[in-house]
């Protein structure tokens, strides 16, 4: 058998900082820049990934296709991540929840909750209330 790279990216890198807990069956992957924070929780069964199999040419099966960049993931510290969440190019603001089951493609800002596929942001952290508020949709 003979195992090859998926892509021609010279440097991937993947960190985890320091504190972090990644559940069972977790699965990450970097072909550019996948960084996880200090204190994140990580449930069971989370996918982590910065790439996609590209599909443009329809005559070819996807194996035959180039790995391609779907971004670089940043997960802030003391981030929850809840079982079965799937994270695809985006990244997660410092201490937020990703609710279970939830795919996330776009950038979750700092202090929210976040459900869903798409993931949403449905509460954020009011620093002047302090309250986790609603937030319209």
């Amino acid at each position: 058998m003979l195992c090859l790279p998926t892509t021609e990216t010279p440097n991937p890198c993947l960190s985890v900082g320091q504190g972090t807990v990644i559940g069972r069956f977790a699965h990450i992957v970097s072909i550019d820049n996948v960084a996880i924070g200090k204190r994140v929780l990580i449930a069971d069964g989370v996918y982590i990934s910065d790439n996609l199999h590209s599909f443009e040419d329809v005559d070819k099966s996807v194996i035959d296709q180039p790995v391609v960049s779907a971004g670089n993931v940043n997960i802030g510290d003391n981030v929850w991540i809840g079982e079965g969440v799937s994270i695809v190019g985006a990244s997660i603001g410092k201490n937020s929840v990703v609710g279970a089951n939830s795919v996330v493609t776009h950038d979750i800002p700092e202090y929210s909750v976040a459900v869903g596929s798409p993931a949403r942001v449905i509460k954020q952290y009011n620093f002047e209330t302090k309250r986790w508020e609603k937030v319209d949709a």
